[in-house]
């Protein structure tokens, strides 16, 4: 089987990144949003759009997964 070097490297790194906070989401959320927050680089948000329905106009698929 294929094997791809870097994504079993970001594999590993998330893993332990996670297990640093016991693999709380929470945590995990948190810990972002204060490197976020000290990284003192503007944050740029932007409204909810709400989707537009064209009459007609045919869906189509982007990914298979």
């Amino acid at each position: 089987m294929w094997r791809d070097q870097i994504i079993e490297e970001l594999h590993k790194v998330r893993e332990e990144y996670a297990r640093q906070f016991n693999f709380d989401i929470n945590a995990i959320c948190k810990d972002f949003q204060e490197k976020q927050a000290q990284s003192g680089r503007e944050i740029v948000s932007f409204p909810p759009r709400k989707p537009v329905f064209q009459p007609g106009k045919r869906i189509e698929r982007v990914s298979t997964v």
